[in-house]
């Protein structure tokens, strides 16, 4: 097989920040994308799939894995058949290379139509993804994610805005998370956002309040289709965010 270095069928460059791509994965219906993507996938990924007993989620975990392995055996120059996955204690998913954790970081979201892949070769990584639809129970989860400095930017929104607003905050928390690796222990709400970023201010950076001696580059990536945002953890290599 031959191994595409920039994109594929269905996945393309999104975003570049330094030493990390953003990709997203266009997870649409669509016969030849959906067939392709099984030749990527492993024995146990396909047993996974057929798992699925509901045609959308499987479709959008096939399209996303096989997008993942390609970007993967580009990066690490080695084919698909060589990538196995493992998982940390948390249970957050890394690369490895006939059985050695391979030297990348990478992370995955999806929601409707989108997913997103991070890939960097050093650093911890966190990505999020929503599309831009009505959440319910909305209102209680703005009291019980978000700190009072938080809830206070929702007491003007409304309609539409008040949506966007709540998933360009909720993606900004989750990319975090999934960054830090913590999983279901990190609280969301022990946390806050970048004042600036709360203002509308589309990066920064930042510092849990248990963890102050790591900084992570902040980015909402989001556009008129989803909220999105990454987290980099900064290392002495990261560089200037920029744009391709």
């Amino acid at each position: 097989m031959t191994e595409p270095r920039t994109g594929g069928s269905w996945w393309r460059p999104y975003r570049t920040f330094g030493d990390t791509t953003i990709f997203h994965v266009d997870l649409r219906p669509h016969a030849d994308h959906e067939a392709e993507s099984l030749a990527w996938l492993d024995a146990a990924e396909r047993r996974r799939l057929r798992r699925f007993r509901i045609h959308g989620p499987g479709r959008r975990f096939s399209l996303c894995r096989a997008a993942l392995r390609a970007v993967l055996a580009s990066r690490l120059a080695c084919r698909n058949e060589r990538i196995t996955f493992g998982a940390d204690d948390h249970g957050k998913p890394f690369a490895m290379v006939d059985g050695v954790p391979a030297a990348i970081s990478f992370n995955i979201s999806h929601s409707g139509d989108h997913g997103l892949i991070a890939v960097a070769p050093l650093g911890r990584l966190g990505i999020d993804v929503e599309e831009r639809q009505p959440r319910r129970h909305m209102d209680r989860l703005i009291e019980t994610v978000f700190t009072e400095t938080e809830q206070a930017a929702f007491t003007t929104a409304e309609g539409r805005d008040r949506t966007d607003l709540f998933l360009d905050f909720w993606t900004l928390k989750e990319a975090l998370v999934k960054a830090l690796g913590t999983g279901l222990s990190t609280d969301p709400a022990t946390f806050e956002i970048p004042p600036v970023m709360q203002s509308g201010r589309k990066q920064s950076t930042f510092r849990f309040p248990d963890l102050p001696t790591v900084t992570w580059h902040l980015d909402n990536i989001g556009n008129e289709a989803y909220a999105a945002a990454v987290a980099r953890e900064m290392t002495p290599e990261s560089a200037p965010n920029r744009d391709p």
